[in-house]
């Protein structure tokens, strides 16, 4: 991918953006925890932002999944850009502003906590991808 980096995206769940939960005090990554996780406990003293503990209901796989927050427990529970960078950056966001970009990597609607593992299978593809090769399709 000529040109693609992460960076240019900006800092990973930002709060500085223009986006629904933007300069809310919470970061993107939490605020989409809290939104998508069901029974969600949230860790005392940081003034509800970050969660502690939910379950995922996963939307690719429909298994439930429990949420500790957790050096070798956080990444059960992963925000997926449902259109992913990269793929973005290939189809126009290069041509973007860096605010811009920042908005689209935070943007509550391009985002969801999904099974760890399955979005990490997914990596920059798309959806397609993860869909066909659950199906044996190679991709």
């Amino acid at each position: 991918m000529t040109g693609y980096s992460r960076e240019a995206f900006g800092q990973a769940w930002s709060d500085d953006v223009e986006v629904e939960g933007g300069h809310n005090g919470c970061d993107t990554r939490n605020d989409m925890l809290r939104r998508d996780l069901a029974n969600v406990v949230l860790k005392p003293g940081t003034h509800g932002c970050v969660v502690a503990s939910g379950v995922l209901h996963d939307p690719y796989s429909g298994r439930s999944i429990d949420f500790v927050r957790g050096v070798d427990t956080s990444r059960v529970v992963q925000i997926d850009h449902v259109v992913a960078l990269a793929d973005a950056w290939v189809k126009g966001a290069q041509q973007m502003d860096e605010v811009t970009r920042r908005n689209l990597a935070n943007d509550p609607l391009n985002l969801m906590a999904v099974d760890g593992g399955l979005n990490a299978q997914k990596g920059a593809g798309g959806r397609g991808d993860v869909a066909a090769a659950e199906c044996g399709v190679p991709v």
